[in-house]
């Protein structure tokens, strides 16, 4: 669930490119062959949230090995997304497109095979790179194949298949978590990816960049992997060197890309307020909801009593809000501008996780979460589509492409470092308020030592005793509490960088100053 809710920018993706070969006769197939193809992606950033509890109890995996599980895949997604993209112009769209389905595929196969946690860690880190050459292509062929007249068409059937596959990979993952495995979570992909396959060699013609010499930025993506790498990994394993010399990656990545002559990153981009503005935004927004929708379905199911199929049906407001709010929210973007949306459209999701903070054990979903999810959903609504406009809008169309490339990746390192920071934070406030509890129970010395020794399952720590069982599901919701009172205030603080660093610019001003 921390993907739930899809990167900014993705339609913006296909509105930057160029129709370079026009689907006359195929176009409802090459749809089907991108839709299909990104809803791998998409289903596997929600569905496998939902099965952590599930893989974390059959696994015997702390909650270390259950954020690399979710971080092994988001760090080479987030370090090679805008690489797979390059690949893609100079070898063939639908070459790389394919080799990415293919590889997604056959990792997903061997996640659902994986006889342990470490295993199944670097299979996900597999289905990662898989999803750099997939996500990245499954939108520059739409952009390759119908015109701009057709475009708009084909970018709304896009997204709302999208956002159907969003809203029940979800429930789909808790169906099969609940009635059969948490392996199934991953086997669904299998034939996804072959039919998408098929499409793709059958019915989707091959298109490449008009440019060819433009050179690859591997030492970029290869800083990127190793410097946020570094930094995850000091944060989960707790290794200060490791996030040393992952700072030290970055620091030699921001030189690298201001010198390079093909960057991955153009640096020159960031001198636009606008730009600027949208991008900070968006690093808040989404470490936000990233990191408060990791620890959700653990809260779901490991505190609150929810089966998997319900805590996968929990965010389906959510989803829904988004997707039937998109054309009112874009109207206030006509109306308005971008920037009085982009200030109150973070406030009332910052509402919204002080709303998920309320609830403590027990009660009706109705009362609890939902008026949460409802306001988060109101408040990601409303600044979605005017984030993507800023964007667009912030630099020439020349570098529109890449312009939404890095906005899309910046979201996806957003989840990243947050699951890392959240999860160090949370366990930290879990042990502490165990502690407390523990010390005042007075428990058995063997129940004690049988929770002791599980401190790291956190609330996956099993015990007999209904006392300790108590003391462990309230330390929990007090770590929980943390992370969403800290989401709370980044979403504040995405809001005030869109009221000092956006300029507002209506789109009939845009239009009649053109």
């Amino acid at each position: 669930m921390a993907s739930i809710a899809r990167p900014p920018c993705d339609e913006a993706a296909i509105l930057a490119g160029s129709c370079e070969h026009p689907a006359k006769t195929n176009g409802p197939w090459i749809l089907a062959a991108t839709i299909l193809g990104s809803s791998m992606a998409f289903i596997d950033g929600t569905v496998v949230n939902v099965a952590l509890p599930a893989l974390q109890s059959a696994l015997h995996a702390t909650l270390a090995d259950v954020q690399w599980v979710v971080e092994s895949y988001a760090l080479f997604l987030a370090a090679l997304l805008l690489i797979g993209g390059s690949l893609g112009d100079r070898y063939g769209r639908r070459k790389i497109f394919a080799a990415g389905v293919v590889l997604f595929s056959a990792a997903s196969a061997w996640c659902g095979l994986a006889p342990n946690i470490g295993q199944l860690i670097v299979a996900r880190g597999l289905q990662g790179i898989g999803g750099a050459l997939l996500v990245p292509g499954s939108l520059a062929l739409i952009s390759a194949s119908f015109p701009q007249k057709e475009r708009g068409r084909a970018i709304g059937t896009w997204s709302g298949f999208t956002a159907i596959t969003a809203a029940i990979g979800p429930v789909l993952g808790g169906w099969f978590t609940q009635h059969g495995s948490w392996r199934w979570v991953f086997f669904i992909n299998l034939p996804i990816g072959l039919a998408v396959l098929l499409l793709a060699l059958w019915k989707v013609p091959e298109s490449r960049a008009a440019a060819q010499g433009k050179q690859f930025d591997w030492l970029g993506g290869l800083l990127a992997a190793l410097g946020f790498g570094g930094i995850v990994f000091a944060l989960i394993e707790s290794v200060p060197a490791a996030g040393a010399v992952g700072a030290i990656a970055l620091i030699v990545l921001l030189l690298w890309e201001a010198r390079s002559s093909s960057p991955m990153v153009p640096l020159r981009l960031f001198r636009s307020s606008n730009f600027s503005g949208a991008n900070l935004l968006t690093l808040f927004l989404y470490s936000a909801l990233s990191g408060a929708f990791f620890f959700f379905p653990l809260n779901l199911i490991q505190v609150q009593g929810y089966s998997p199929t319900e805590a996968g049906a929990a965010l389906l407001p959510f989803i829904l809000s988004m997707f039937l709010l998109s054309r009112w929210s874009g109207g206030l973007l006509d109306r308005y501008g971008a920037k009085l949306p982009l200030v109150i459209g973070p406030l009332i999701a910052a509402a919204g996780f002080a709303l998920f903070a309320m609830p403590g054990i027990g009660g009706p979903y109705w009362t609890t979460f939902f008026p949460a999810v409802l306001v988060l959903g109101l408040g990601m609504a409303i600044s979605v589509a005017p984030l993507t406009t800023t964007v667009m809008n912030a630099v020439e169309q020349s570098h529109a492409g890449a312009a939404s490339g890095i906005n899309n990746a910046v979201s996806r390192i957003a989840g990243l470092l947050a699951v890392a920071v959240f999860g160090a934070l949370l366990s930290g406030v879990f042990q502490s308020a165990l502690n407390r509890r523990l010390d005042t129970l007075a428990l058995a010395p063997p129940v004690r030592a049988e929770i002791e020794i599980q401190r790291s399952k956190l609330a996956a720590a099993t015990t007999e005793d209904a006392r300790g069982r108590q003391a462990i599901e309230e330390a929990f919701v007090d770590g929980y509490r943390t992370v969403l009172w800290v989401a709370a205030g980044l979403a504040l603080a995405s809001s005030l960088s869109a009221a000092v660093l956006i300029r507002s610019e209506r789109r009939s001003e845009r239009r009649g100053s053109g």
